[in-house]
């Protein structure tokens, strides 16, 4: 039992790499698997279901490192995405999990624990570098992933460029820099929405020509 359900996932991750959620079929994954269809709707009681559980096998969350400072720490984690980026199957497939998610709940709060648990080792060095004093206590988290990972996810995902070791290095020290501004200036979308009533009113004070 244990081997036939092996088959079917590494079949459906198999299909999943190739033509995302949208692409994968029962048909196919029990032709190709050599395990009937009645056999893998007794494992999984819907196509949903063998599609969350496959992709919840993906990857896996980093274990958090301990190099003594958050730049090093973050400089570990960091590289290990780059290469899974680079090289691993799961960043072919995440899109269209993401767009999956919209329209079936299931689906997004499979994604949203894949997300959490990935976040992790992430928030957790941003705790201990807190309660180092290498940066403020009121650094946001958030901004500072956010710093560190949406650059490799652009070059990945939107402008196709390399995801080299330079890159990579910049990105760290943009992103600990973020961390150890802390709220000075704000959060991204507490500046956008702090900016906007003044720019209402300067706007409105304007004379018509």
């Amino acid at each position: 039992m244990e081997r036939s359900k092996a088959a079917v996932l590494a079949e459906t991750y198999r299909q999943l790499t190739q033509s995302g959620m949208s692409g994968v079929s029962i048909d196919d994954v029990a032709r190709n698997s050599g395990v009937a269809k009645t056999t893998i709707y007794r494992h999984w009681p819907s196509r949903s279901a063998l599609l969350i559980d496959a992709c919840s096998r993906m990857g896996g969350a980093q274990a958090v490192p301990d190099k003594g400072n958050l730049r090093s720490d973050l400089q570990a984690l960091t590289a290990t995405v780059a290469e899974q980026l680079r090289t691993a199957a799961w960043p072919s497939v995440l899109p269209s999990i993401i767009d999956a998610a919209q329209r079936d709940p299931n689906i997004a709060a499979m994604h949203s624990a894949m997300h959490e648990g990935n976040m992790a080792p992430f928030y957790a060095i941003v705790e201990r570098a807190k309660g180092r004093g290498e940066i403020p206590p009121d650094s946001h988290a958030a901004d500072f992933i956010a710093a560190a990972l949406g650059p490799l996810f652009y070059r990945r995902w939107f402008s196709n460029e390399a995801i080299d070791d330079r890159f990579v290095d910049a990105v760290v020290n943009s992103a600990v820099e973020v961390a150890i501004r802390g709220s000075t200036h704000g959060s991204a979308a507490t500046n956008v929405k702090s900016a906007r009533p003044s720019t209402v009113r300067r706007s409105a004070r304007r004379k018509p020509e």
